[in-house]
């Protein structure tokens, strides 16, 4: 074949224009994302004088969806379109965040409130999360499938690093709750988009007559029977464990601890952003000369290094710190501005090794299942994933109220380090995705 057939026949994603349509339906929702991430952080320890502990409780309240519901989302989901619940799951979380808005706005906003609101909108989140991660690869080809994962992580990093910023300087000038409404129109926009999407999904599956405790005991067997992916599931449960008590305590540190308020927060989690742009690009052709899982294996032990410079920041602050909200960045301390720049490095760092580890994880998840369990695959690994942040959450914030946010953060990266650990000592440390993913159509076993 010459070179010049090669080309013609070269994949290309471009090649499928209902996964490009999804990837700026997601992207859309991407950029609201993290403004409804910064904004319920200021509405709770600012607007509302909440407290590290109430930031845990409205995170867990978000994630305990999945706790409850996450086993039997996939078989459920399996019943229905997956555009249809995607689309469903947009419109419904628009309408929680307009609630929320307008909560606020009449002044019956409280914590119980909250907590009942965000339940909803993680339910939500639920269903579209399930549906999401089995609706890829209806789009494209297992062979494309980490290609098309890094295309939609470097979505959600780029709106990382430019929305945290631009979402700070929003909620500064239009107020919290004002700010959720944002995202609300971003959901919306994404339905809007699904809708156009051209491709004829396959038909709902037939109902089988397997019982259903039975079919969740196949997807548990699948993720934790499997050489790979289940070293892979344990490590990522330790991570996200870690991952919501930074969640829970690192809000406070930057409005509280260090004042640097919600243009400096945003700025901070910017820098996240921007690490991750970084690595996602980097993330495929990293994998394809190191490995799938010795690049996973580098990203986890290097997040915990993150954390600790984040968790030395307020000790650089110190003299600067007066318990208040400082003004904008033109009139910080040269202090507070070391402290700045030391969090706003360990949040880089985190952010590069979350890119570069994200889409080679998802992809080769999706590349060694089958596709009568990627459902369900998807669903019992998010649920006991975000199960931990249920329980994460709480435990961060409440370290932080009984021993500082300090020792929470150092809590933090103990865990993020032993979720690295799982994996430099399992089997996984060998993955390649090239050489382990099935054909489209295959079914194996472990």
């Amino acid at each position: 074949m010459s070179r010049a057939g090669a080309k013609e026949v070269r994949p290309n994603l471009r090649r499928y224009p209902a996964f490009v349509r999804f990837w700026l339906a997601s992207t859309v929702s991407d950029f609201g994302t993290y403004t409804t991430t910064l904004a319920l952080s200021v509405l709770v320890l600012v607007t509302m004088n909440g407290t590290a502990l109430d930031q845990g409780l409205v995170n867990a309240a978000r994630w305990a969806p999945y706790l409850l519901f996450g086993l039997v989302a996939g078989i459920w989901i399996d019943r229905f379109p997956r555009r249809t619940v995607l689309i469903g799951g947009d419109i419904g979380r628009a309408v929680i965040l307009v609630g929320i808005c307008v909560t606020a706005a009449a002044g019956g906003i409280s914590i119980p409130v909250l907590l009942v609101l965000m339940f909803a909108f993680g339910l939500l989140a639920l269903t579209s999360d399930a549906a999401y991660q089995s609706f890829l690869p209806q789009l494209v080809p297992r062979s494309l499938l980490t290609r098309a994962n890094a295309r939609l992580q470097q979505s959600d990093t780029a709106a990382q690093a430019t929305g945290t910023a631009v979402a700070g300087g929003l909620v500064a000038l239009v107020t919290a709750p004002v700010a959720l409404l944002f995202d609300a129109v971003s959901y919306l926009l994404s339905a809007a988009v699904l809708l156009t999407l051209e491709r004829p999904e396959p038909p709902a599956p037939v109902r089988s007559g397997q019982r259903l405790h039975r079919k969740i005991a196949e997807g548990l067997d699948w993720v934790y029977g499997h050489a790979y992916l289940g070293p892979l599931a344990w490590s990522t449960h330790l991570w996200f464990i870690g991952s919501a008590i930074l969640g829970a305590v690192l809000p406070a540190v930057l409005l509280l601890d260090l004042g640097l308020g919600a243009l400096g927060m945003g700025l901070v989690l910017g820098c996240a952003g921007i690490g991750a742009v970084i690595g996602t690009t980097l993330s495929t052709r990293l994998g394809n000369r190191w490995g799938t899982g010795r690049v996973i294996v580098a990203a986890r032990l290097a997040q915990p290094v993150a954390v600790v410079l984040v968790a030395l920041a307020p000790f650089v602050a110190d003299p600067a710190h007066d318990g208040g909200i400082h003004g904008s960045p033109a009139e910080w301390p040269g202090e507070l501005w070391a402290a700045f720049l030391l969090a706003g490095a360990g949040q880089f760092l985190f952010g590069l090794a979350m890119g570069a580890e994200g889409p080679l994880e998802m992809g080769y998840r999706q590349a060694v299942t089958p596709d009568r369990l990627i459902a369900r695959m998807s669903a019992t690994m998010r649920s006991v994933n975000r199960g931990m942040i249920v329980l994460g959450a709480p435990l961060g914030g409440t370290l932080a109220a009984v021993a500082g946010t300090g020792t929470a953060l150092w809590a933090a990266a103990g865990f993020l380090l032993l979720s690295g650990f799982v994996l430099l000592f399992s089997k996984f440390r060998n993955a390649r995705i090239e050489v382990q993913q099935l054909s489209d159509g295959e079914e194996l076993v472990p």
